[in-house]
């Protein structure tokens, strides 16, 4: 994560400014594992792919490439991103914070976790699974990757919340619940 952060670069694009008339679709896809397609090819050019993100946002329900002359929607699977690293950051509770977790998106895109950049558990489709995503940015997020996600169990713990003894994971000073901590129980048993 030292190597991305130190590469910097210029980010997204600042495409809430922009107002382009709206193109239509274009066959381009991002698949669930992230790959990017265009005609139902790979974009093998990571240089291409990370130009293509930078001007990603979503509408809606709809996501689409956006430039000062024009929009077109594409097609995301799932989720544009994934998650695919995940550090501590603990030296903001060494200063009497809290920590905060940083995650490393497919893109090489550095998130911290804390408002505006929240963790989500969606339902998944056994009993008591919980797909998790995190927001990146504009409305986009990156679905975990399962060795990210395994590594964030092991940070979780259990609070209340509202009454509920729940089972989740704290980030910049903020408890992001994943299931109510009896489900967790019963599961486990």
């Amino acid at each position: 994560m030292a190597a991305v952060s130190a590469a910097g670069g210029r980010g997204p694009a600042p495409v809430e400014r922009w107002n382009p008339p709206d193109c239509g679709d274009i066959d381009m896809r991002i698949a669930a594992d992230g790959t990017w397609f265009y005609g139902g090819t790979p974009i093998g050019r990571p240089a291409l792919v990370k130009l293509f993100a930078s001007v990603l946002t979503r509408e809606g329900a709809r996501f689409v490439l956006k430039t000062p002359a024009e929009k077109i929607g594409i097609t995301v699977e799932d989720a544009p991103f994934l998650a695919v690293d995940l550090a501590v950051d603990d030296a903001a509770a060494e200063a009497g914070g809290a920590r905060v977790l940083v995650f490393r998106t497919n893109l090489d895109d550095l998130v911290r976790c804390g408002d505006g950049h929240d963790l989500r558990f969606a339902p998944g489709s056994e009993p008591g699974e919980v797909v998790p995503y995190l927001h990146v940015r504009r409305g986009l997020e990156a679905r975990l990757t399962r060795a990210v996600f395994i590594d964030l169990v092991d940070l979780a713990e259990e609070r209340e919340v509202e009454g509920v003894r729940m089972f989740g994971v704290a980030s910049g000073g903020r408890f992001y619940p994943m299931m109510p901590a009896g489900d967790l129980h019963r599961a486990s048993a």
